[in-house]
């Protein structure tokens, strides 16, 4: 899910201490006097009063967290809050992660292990819809603008509330409400499409998308992703087609699903969700799996010296079953490309896969004889793996791929420990580079 949802995490807008914030009460007094004068028809056919009117909406949106903002320390937030004390504290976990969390009459804030606000949640707003106001507040603004004369203020205005949209639907998110938080995505999206902002949130409709699909909801996730397919935006390498994919099957067509998917690989062939996806299409349907083949050859012809094709080749013939032509394929990437170590990566990986399941075979067999047979393959498999990955670990310049690779070499030469020096210095080697040393 992290890797997923990144799109929900890196766009997260930081909060600025704002030492005008009014107090809830003031906040409440001047939404009452601005709501008056929009009533009057003379000061309604103004500009500013509308504009005033979604500023007070959005001050008295802001006042029940006063001047915390996100990222500040504990000891910031003393000096600002003064003798204002937590009604309680207790220590919970939000997507995973531990926090505090303080709860004050109106609010609860959420700290990180570093003491750091990392989360605000209004629990007692002083207006209700808050921010749907004040949004119908700068369209009226806008309406009555004749001139254009305020677009700038306008715009910036809807700009904010559309982010806060955003930040709201990241709080439910993080609290696991993910049918609220896919209608406040939504509600970012219909903010930045308000005139005169006018922009496409892509980031919030694709969010809005996945929590639909995330709870089930099919026909708004389809509408939403295939939204997202019209202006452009497909997410972290075609995540986009596969969701689609995964939605038409859902939904009953199939059919339509794969076409979703083989229109992804046409784009984004290096997709293992998208892979994934087809490969299950064709099991399952009984159709002829030598399409994906097809669909592979034909992105080589684009792309002849890609040696990655080879390499998603090699992933069709390991979710296939067909290992040996799987690791045939992912040693041709370093003919196509000897600088790419993710072929020896595939191949070592696969290995080790093996020898992984006839582990498994040789600890439920109680035949001497045939546990003997799957232990010694299992050996053979393990000692097969070594050779690309220590090519794969040679090669690359990422510094945590070798961390990953060196972690499997450990494991490797660690089974061997007693049968010679080189295994123990293997061992020894690898061990270290794990370890950070």
């Amino acid at each position: 899910m992290k890797r997923i949802l990144i799109a929900l995490a890196v766009l997260l807008s930081v909060q600025v201490a704002d030492a005008q914030t009014k107090s809830p009460e003031a906040a409440r007094k001047a939404v009452v006097s601005a709501e008056a004068a929009a009533q009057n028809p003379k000061k309604a056919a103004k500009v500013a009063t509308w504009t005033k009117l979604a500023d007070s909406y959005m001050d008295a949106y802001n006042a029940p967290a006063g001047a915390a903002w996100i990222g500040a320390s504990k000891q910031e937030l003393q000096l600002l809050m003064g003798t204002q004390q937590p009604l309680s504290v207790e220590n919970v976990v939000l997507a995973g992660e531990p926090l505090v969390k303080e709860t004050y009459a109106d609010k609860d804030f959420y700290f990180n292990g570093n003491g750091q606000l990392v989360l605000i949640d209004v629990t007692k707003p002083v207006v209700e819809n808050a921010l749907a106001k004040a949004l119908e507040a700068y369209t009226k603004a806008y309406e009555v603008d004749v001139k254009k004369s305020k677009v700038k203020d306008i715009t910036s205005g809807i700009e904010i509330i559309a982010k806060k949209y955003y930040e709201e639907g990241m709080n439910a998110y993080s609290f696991g409400d993910l049918a609220e938080a896919c209608t406040l995505f939504e509600a970012a999206v219909a903010a930045s499409a308000t005139e005169p902002l006018a922009k496409v949130d892509t980031t919030a409709l694709y969010n809005a998308g996945y929590t639909a699909w995330a709870t089930n909801n099919n026909e708004k996730a389809k509408e939403l992703f295939e939204k997202c397919l019209e202006v452009g935006y497909y997410y972290e390498g075609g995540e986009v087609y596969a969701k689609l994919g995964d939605i038409y099957t859902k939904l009953g067509d199939a059919k339509k699903g794969a076409e979703m998917l083989e229109a992804g690989f046409v784009k984004f062939p290096q997709s293992q969700s998208i892979l994934i996806g087809l490969i299950n299409y064709y099991i399952s349907s009984g159709e002829d799996t030598d399409r994906l083949f097809i669909l592979i050859d034909e992105a080589k012809k684009n792309e002849p010296n890609n040696a990655s094709l080879y390499y998603v080749e090699g992933n069709i013939y390991k979710e296939l079953k067909q290992n040996d032509k799987a690791i045939a394929t992912y040693m041709k990437c370093a003919e196509i490309n000897p600088d790419y170590e993710y072929g020896y990566i595939g191949a070592g990986v696969l290995y080790y896969e093996i020898a992984v399941e006839l582990s498994e075979k040789a600890s439920n067999e109680f035949d001497d004889a045939k546990y003997n047979a799957l232990v010694e393959q299992f050996e053979a498999s393990l000692l097969n793996a070594i050779e690309p990955f220590e090519k794969a670990f040679s090669m690359t310049k990422d510094e945590t791929l070798k961390v990953s690779i060196a972690e499997y070499l450990k494991n490797i030469y660690y089974r061997f420990i007693s049968k010679g020096p080189q295994y123990e210095e293997g061992y020894k080697k690898y061990d270290a580079i794990v370890s950070g040393n």
